[in-house]
């Protein structure tokens, strides 16, 4: 058991794995951070379409 986590932690096949979850975790954060950032407007701009959607379809 103990020669297969070696050959897991030394191989190149684990090392790529790792690398690719954290490539995938800091485009998440990345993305989490931008929408956060963005929230206020973006919930105005929706707020803004919605209410003229209704105004539309009012008679």
């Amino acid at each position: 058991m103990i020669r297969k986590i070696r050959k897991f932690l030394t191989g190149k096949e684990g090392a790529t794995a790792i690398e690719y979850g954290l490539i995938a975790a800091l485009v998440s954060v990345a993305g989490i951070a931008a929408l956060g950032a963005m929230g206020d407007s973006l919930e105005s701009m929706f707020n803004t379409v919605s209410n003229e959607l209704n105004n539309a379809v009012s008679p």
